[in-house]
């Protein structure tokens, strides 16, 4: 067997870091979850890119990369691995790029920036390093579509060039004016190290891809004054029209522990005035990471245009703690006369609140789709591999796929589906209807390939609701159930679920599955990601995930539906019709490609019936030239 790897520079320039933020709070922190450390040095991995034959490679990767670092309860030791497994690595790094999701050829992504619809085209704006596949020299890339599927890459929108941005440009939002015409508001990181905020538009707008942006020498827009944390003042929200003829938007911020979402007022968009209070804060939360502010409607899947206002709609406000990195959201009422928002009181105000994914999902961002009336959410999944992985890979960093998002019927926590135009890359459908599964069954889908598919099934439960185990109200956090009553830990109602991106013998697996408690005059779900045994590659980071599920499944007839995504190194999970939302990177080594399978599953005491379980394998879109 023969495997070609692409050549690459063995000796990448560093990432370039001003001497002056070496040291400052000002320079913004890489947003990673808690990763393996680096064992060796990323130039000495990138060798195992060149091209060479396997067999003239089993050395080098020894040498590399055999020395693998695992914990224990005990400390850490020492392990050097066989050949075949080193090889199956190297094989896996390649094969964990995701197909469908959306994600540049090549370097670092984070933040989704700026989505618009605007004029038949949809854009989306990314924070990218065009040299590297780590954070640093972030511009803002900007790729267009016609579908929210299929994406073609422009030149970049936004970059360092000017006093007012000279060390950064970080995160932001689009806003549409009067005239249909669009601005960006964006974070510029200026020469004296300060976070002032700047609006930049389309040099020709008569160019239907918009593809050059100038920058006003008019910029700042914001200046932080004494009130603000100049190294703690970001991110400008999509801004609204008020009553009173007045633009607002919000910029994250801190004061102390308190997260504050500051609050600025325009008449034309150039001179902005901070308002005497904060739209919305909180204690003890912390920096106010890519806030966001838009109005929901309470009637069933309506959109509405972030400006609108009147009778029959709520408000969602969105922050993304930059000390735990999760999105929370509260869900309430805003006053457009005196600028407050005030949550609801079933709106936990914290970081036990609500979150548009239990998953690895950082720093989303909406916009209304006028188009179809819809308002969409993009989020950034970060890499849960090792860095030395994400320099052999030579890219890290995916969006989710895009999601309708609505305000459930109940009004206490909003909806999230895949957008619809997802649907168009199905094809070899298979399914599953009426099959019981008792305790400790399995039965695995065929016929199709799964690495690269999307899965629909509804569980019926009712007959085994009365064998549910008792709920203990002290299990308050669903993350720390999940660990404690996992997919192999027999219980009264499930675990029941999918394994997914598995080995044939299960060996590696994803577990996707629902638990069901029985607590007083009702029944309590929880949702878990399991991706534990998901890699027998070492060093991976693989938390487990989870969330209690708001629904009935007594009123619904003991019927619940699952749906899973799953894309090679992603995994987007959508319970109880997208109530509760989970997405995981996993990394497996041998359930890649054709040897990928998927498996519906039961291990709890009481039957578990698949109503219907619909499969498909999922077509590659175009992806930005890749």
């Amino acid at each position: 067997m023969q495997l070609t790897f692409r050549l690459v520079n063995l000796h990448p320039k560093p990432t370039f870091v001003p001497a002056s933020l070496l040291l400052s709070t000002v320079y913004k922190k890489p947003r990673n979850p808690p990763r393996s450390p680096v064992l060796f040095p990323p130039s000495f991995l990138l060798l195992l890119m060149d091209s060479c034959r396997v067999t003239a490679q089993r050395l080098l990767l020894v040498v590399l990369v055999g020395f693998f670092c695992s914990r224990s309860r005990v400390g850490a030791f020492h392990r050097i691995a066989s050949v075949e497994e080193l090889e199956q690595v190297a094989a896996a790094t390649i094969s964990n790029r995701t197909a469908y999701h959306f994600q540049a050829p090549q370097n670092w992504i984070n933040d989704p920036n700026g989505p618009m619809y605007y004029n038949g085209i949809y854009h989306l704006f990314y924070q990218f390093n065009p040299k590297q596949p780590v954070w640093g020299n972030i511009v803002w890339a900007h790729s267009y579509s016609i579908d929210m599927i299929n994406w073609k890459p422009l030149k970049h929108a936004i970059y360092p060039t000017k006093s007012f941005d000279v060390n950064g440009c970080w995160s932001g939002s689009a806003t549409i004016l009067p005239g249909n015409k669009p601005v960006m508001f964006y974070t510029g990181v200026d020469h004296q190290n300060r976070q002032v905020q700047n609006v930049a538009f389309p040099k020709d707008l008569s160019d239907p891809f918009l593809r050059e942006w100038v920058k006003p020498d008019y910029n700042p827009v914001i200046d932080p004054d004494h009130f603000v944390n100049a190294s703690a003042f970001r991110d400008p929200t999509t801004a609204w029209y008020g009553p009173d003829g007045y633009w607002r938007t919000v910029v994250g911020s801190k004061r102390g522990s308190t997260g504050v979402a500051v609050l600025y007022r325009s008449r034309d968009f150039v001179k902005w005035v901070r308002a005497k209070h904060p739209l919305h804060s909180a204690k003890d939360t912390g920096m106010w990471e890519c806030p966001d502010f838009f109005p929901v409607s309470t009637q069933p899947e309506a959109g509405f245009e972030t400006s609108a206002r009147g009778h029959g709609m709520k408000h969602v406000f969105k922050v993304s703690l930059d000390n735990t990195r999760y999105d929370y959201y509260t869900i309430g009422t805003y006053d457009f006369v005196n600028d407050r928002y005030v949550p609801d009181g079933a709106s936990p105000d914290n970081d036990t609140g609500l979150r548009f994914d239990y998953g690895n999902f950082y720093a989303s961002k909406t916009f209304f789709d006028e188009g179809k009336r819809r308002r969409i959410i993009w989020g950034w999944s970060n890499e849960s591999d090792t860095h030395q992985d994400d320099w052999a890979k030579g890219w890290a960093g995916i969006q989710t796929i895009p999601r309708a998002l609505w305000l459930d019927s109940n009004g206490r926590q909003v909806v999230q589906w895949p957008i619809e135009e997802v649907d168009k890359l199905r094809h070899k459908e298979v399914g599953i209807y009426q099959r019981v599964m008792k305790c400790g069954g399995v039965h695995k889908i065929e016929q199709i390939q799964t690495a690269q598919a999307d899965v629909e099934v509804t569980f019926d439960v009712f007959s085994s609701l009365k064998k549910a185990e008792l709920f203990d109200p002290a299990w308050t956090d669903p993350k720390k159930l999940c660990l404690l009553k996992g997919a192999e830990e027999k219980g009264g109602v499930g675990p029941f679920g999918l394994y997914v991106l598995a080995s044939a013998n299960r060996a590696e697996r994803t577990a996707v599955f629902f638990r069901i408690f029985k607590a007083i005059n009702k029944h309590v779900i929880l949702m878990c990601h399991d991706p534990s045994r998901s890699s027998k590659r070492p060093g991976i980071y693989k938390p487990t995930y989870g969330s209690f599920v708001d629904y009935d499944i007594k009123e619904n007839g003991g019927k619940i539906s699952l749906r899973s995504l799953i894309d090679h190194s992603v995994v987007e999970s959508f319970g109880a019709g997208g109530r509760a939302c989970i997405t995981s990177r996993v990394y497996p080594c041998f359930a890649t490609g054709a040897d990928a399978n998927l498996f519906a599953f039961n291990n709890g005491i009481g039957e578990v019936k698949i109503s219907e379980l619909k499969a498909w394998e999922m077509k590659k879109p175009l992806m930005n030239g890749f």
